[in-house]
């Protein structure tokens, strides 16, 4: 686990291995549809409020930019920063921010990585993957606890699922 995690974030820091890459002049990828993005951030702000929680919510694309950010009325101010942060973190680690975190804290990853700018550490990110492929990060903020962060994020997961499985 500790080498698996050293990996990923060396893949964050440096980008892809060369050995990865071939002479193809294009690449085909898959991408959320803003339709679908929004979908799962409507899911994981309505799962939280209905566990009465004030949140945003935001969904990055694969290259972990702002797809649709979502808050709600009396969410905190920096809940929205922090939402995307974990959506953000979630995508460059491809790992859940609170599996991150743990590691962290348990000393299987240097607590140094914690501070790379645009990161969050903590309970409430996780990665948008279907089929093997990467396509994206839905962070929530706002909850009292990453952990009930992270089971919004999920809804939206769920409530996605069946229309990006390929």
């Amino acid at each position: 686990m500790r080498r698996q995690i050293a990996v990923i974030a060396a893949v964050f820091a440096f980008g892809t291995p060369a050995a990865i890459a071939d002479d193809s002049a294009t690449v085909t990828y898959k991408s959320l549809s803003p339709e679908v993005a929004l979908e799962a951030a409507q899911a994981a702000l309505k799962q939280c409020r209905s566990n009465g929680f004030q949140i945003a919510v935001a969904v990055v694309d694969r290259f972990g930019q702002p797809q649709v950010m979502l808050r709600d009325r009396y969410a905190g101010l920096p809940t929205a920063d922090t939402a995307t942060r974990k959506a953000y973190t979630a995508l460059g680690f491809h790992a859940a921010t609170s599996d991150l975190a743990k590691s962290i804290k348990s000393g299987q990853m240097d607590p140094n990585l914690a501070h790379l700018p645009q990161t969050a550490m903590v309970a409430g990110g996780l990665v948008i993957e279907a089929g093997g492929t990467v396509l994206g990060g839905i962070g929530v903020a706002g909850a009292p606890g990453g952990d009930k962060d992270e089971v919004c994020a999920k809804a939206g997961l769920d409530a996605i699922g069946n229309r990006i499985d390929f």
